[in-house]
């Protein structure tokens, strides 16, 4: 069986997306579900390794992949990313930019180079892909981008680098969605709560077993899927959300507007969705 996606299988038949950080977790996903609704979808990241593997398992769903190692920090990278992607196979019809990386830390123990080191990933690396993207093709021809951010709207007291950088590519989004309108682009972005993924391995023991005491901060009492936000990612590519430019979709739960004035008792009503036709790479407890 290959990805349970319930969009039309041939949704994008003929169509070649990149997926920057699709060599785990959410961009994995996403890049298993944009082939199996027929896309290329060619896989980047900094380890060769790691992208080689997904792009083994799409392959042997009966999809198409294709790797280009980059660097999102690095604009050469980022441009050759985008230009080699054009070369390859014709055009670039989408581009999920995914990659993106944090670590715990209270404000006071931020140095300014691992701030740099957040925001030139998440935010400068965001801007430089949807510049790229635009230089490649999409200026001349239109397309899409979905940027990946976070739930930053009650702030990160723990990651105010990421949520600052986050943010910033939120608002980055409505104003190239501004500005690159008239050439057919759309720039949306989509803002995960937390999500059972591989991503979470970066995080030490005690911050995974907490996650159960903290589902009961969730309206829906329990964390998300990389389904449900390569599902949010899937729509806003899609001809369905062609009206929908500069905005950020929450797939969080309720979380980012749970102020817990009237607490949601607990329930086992939400059931996720799992599209993934292969096992998570989750840490232990999750």
């Amino acid at each position: 069986m290959g990805f349970n996606s319930v969009f039309r299988a041939d949704l994008f038949k003929g169509q070649v997306a990149v997926v920057t950080g699709g060599g785990s977790g959410i961009g994995r996903c996403i890049a298993h579900e944009l082939a199996a609704l027929g896309a290329t979808v060619v896989l980047s990241g900094r380890k060769e390794e790691k992208l080689r593997a997904v792009e083994a398992e799409i392959v042997a769903a009966g999809g198409v992949a294709d790797v280009v190692v980059a660097n999102m920090r690095v604009e050469a990278e980022v441009q050759a990313l985008m230009k080699t992607t054009v070369e390859r196979h014709g055009r670039l019809d989408h581009v999920v930019n995914n990659a993106g990386g944090q670590f715990l830390a209270p404000p006071d123990a931020i140095s300014l180079k691992g701030w740099n080191a957040v925001i030139e990933t998440n935010l400068t690396g965001s801007f430089l892909a949807c510049q790229a993207a635009k230089s490649a093709w999409m200026g001349r021809n239109g397309g899409n981008v979905v940027c990946i951010v976070a739930d930053f709207w009650n702030g990160m007291p723990l990651m105010a680098h990421t949520s600052a950088a986050r943010a910033g590519v939120a608002n980055l989004m409505r104003s190239l969605a501004l500005a690159w309108a008239p050439l057919g682009m759309r720039l949306n972005a989509v803002a995960p709560g937390t999500i059972r993924s591989s991503g979470l391995k970066n995080y030490p023991p005690p911050v995974i077993n907490m996650l159960s005491d903290f589902k009961s901060q969730i309206p829906v009492k329990r964390l998300g899927t990389e389904s449900e936000v390569s599902a949010a990612v899937v729509f806003l590519l899609s001809p369905a959300a062609a009206y929908i430019t500069g905005e950020t979709m929450r797939v969080d739960g309720g979380s980012s507007i749970y102020r817990q004035l009237a607490p949601v008792p607990d329930h086992t009503r939400s059931t996720p969705f799992e599209g993934l036709h292969l096992p998570a790479d989750l840490p232990e407890g999750a």
